[in-house]
């Protein structure tokens, strides 16, 4: 018996020929997956994923071998990282002849504005602005769409200037809360349906 295998961790022994392909790769993975995955990490400085990747690989190729490899023995490992060394050279050998992939952050999420999202956008802040109370409409119109101040809007309004404050950060709730409601979030993109 090995040193890396104790009893308690062999699987009860089927011919190698005769375990069917889960069997095989599950004792595969079991004795060598973490030796073969952490010598991939390491050659690949530290990129786990492709060391995944590879050792899937690894995997898919021992199987085709099934026949001649013990999975539940060490004397299956010599060929493993054979196979394994090689994967990740080639691997190397691709990605440097290959130039680096670069993103442009700006390309990763678009913003692409057209007519028919911003009419969408209208209507229905035009009917969130009707879920509103008459007197919050309209002070949101005076001070908002129409640009006037505290004290302009009192004056026009006929109200003291506090009662303005009050009304503009109550309408501005709702229509915050009404727009929600609708699925439009306060920088005008729209929630996801899903």
């Amino acid at each position: 018996m090995s040193a890396c295998t104790s009893t308690e961790d062999r699987i009860p022994r089927t011919p190698t020929a005769e375990l069917r392909p889960e069997e095989f790769l599950r004792a595969l993975y079991h004795f060598h997956g973490r030796a073969l995955l952490q010598f991939a990490a390491r050659r690949l400085q530290g990129d786990w994923h492709r060391a995944e990747d590879l050792l899937q690989e690894v995997a898919i190729r021992a199987l085709r071998h099934a026949g001649e490899l013990d999975p539940t023995t060490d004397s299956a490992r010599p060929w493993l990282f054979t196979v394994l060394r090689n994967l990740v050279i080639d691997d190397l050998r691709a990605r440097q002849a290959r130039p680096a992939e670069t993103g442009d952050p700006e390309l990763a999420h678009p913003q692409v504005s057209d007519d028919v999202d911003h009419m969408l956008t209208s209507q229905v802040l035009f009917e969130a602005l009707w879920d509103l109370q008459p007197r919050q409409r309209e002070v949101l119109l005076h001070v908002h769409y129409l640009g006037r101040s505290v004290n302009q809007t009192a004056l026009v309004l006929g109200v003291p200037p506090g009662t303005v404050k009050s009304r503009t950060f109550y309408a501005s709730r709702a229509l915050r809360e009404a727009l929600y409601s609708r699925g439009l979030y306060a920088d005008g993109r729209y929630r996801d349906a899903g």
